[in-house]
């Protein structure tokens, strides 16, 4: 009996350690926001144009790079989603809930997640890496040699263009997906383009607005603050790179979800007060 006491305890211990880890870790790496946020308008050593240029560096690779692979998947994703709606509701004999349906799945749920893993996929694992590499190379301390604060040349820079462009491929998707995934469905289904606008015209809200940008403004934040602490935590050679690249990976997917999943559970929360059900 004393034994298994011992193993309850040991088991409460370690998972109130692993908890105020947790705690810690999330709070060191979001201050980041703030600090880099802080030096990037009190530190001007390296100078206006130097900061814009790598803000419009991390949105051309972030956004405009990534272009081709949201076209595919919010096709996809448009194409399946809407062929499967109007087959169903036209079944069930509620084909004017189509544009509802489809403001649920596409603009606020399908959209701000799939954004985000493909921005974690190709620009997460760029900048850990490239963090990380300049810190092997001691590149960082160079800057602070010659006055200028990393966080307000390095972090922020990436921090403010990744947030730009997250915001910008959402929308994109959103177009591609809704556009594009009817055209696809006319193919197949007859529906007219007039009943197809007026009911997403219909479905949409000032709220998804709010949830658009809620969810995508701080999914690339997250993306890119993660990405950077953890790159900036190299602090031996270049075979840690890899280690702090994978592990900026599975946080910022860990840290997206469990965001996205938040807000929307919040939001229908709300919802169902309003209703009067809760």
């Amino acid at each position: 009996m004393a034994k298994i006491g011992s193993f309850v305890i040991a088991q409460v211990d370690a998972f109130g350690l692993r908890g105020l880890s947790i705690v810690s870790y999330t709070i060191r790496v979001f201050s980041m926001i703030y600090l880099s946020v802080r030096a990037a308008v009190f530190d001007q050593a390296q100078g206006f144009r130097s900061v814009i240029s790598v803000i419009s560096a991390q949105i051309y690779f972030t956004g405009v790079q990534a272009l081709p692979l949201i076209s595919v998947l919010a096709l996809a994703s448009g194409s399946i989603v809407i062929m499967q709606s109007n087959m169903q509701l036209s079944l069930l004999g509620g084909a004017g809930m189509i544009g509802n349906l489809l403001v649920v799945i596409i603009v606020r749920e399908i959209s701000p997640l799939l954004t985000a893993l493909v921005v974690i996929a190709r620009s997460g694992t760029a900048v850990a890496s490239e963090l990380g590499n300049m810190k092997v190379n001691r590149e960082t301390e160079a800057l602070e040699s010659m006055g200028i604060n990393p966080l307000s040349y390095i972090v922020f820079p990436r921090l403010l263009g990744g947030i730009l462009s997250v915001l910008g491929l959402a929308f994109y998707f959103i177009l591609v997906a809704l556009l594009g995934g009817f055209l696809v469905t006319s193919l197949i289904h007859d529906m007219p383009f007039t009943f197809y606008s007026e009911s997403l015209a219909q479905a949409f809200a000032a709220e998804d607005v709010l949830l658009f940008l809620a969810k995508n403004t701080f999914s690339g934040a997250i993306i890119f603050v993660v990405c950077s602490y953890q790159g900036l935590l190299v602090r031996g050679g270049p075979e840690e790179v890899p280690q702090v690249t994978t592990k900026a990976v599975m946080n910022s997917i860990i840290y997206v979800t469990v965001f996205n999943l938040g807000v929307t559970t919040l939001f229908y929360l709300n919802q169902l007060i309003k209703l009067g059900v809760l």
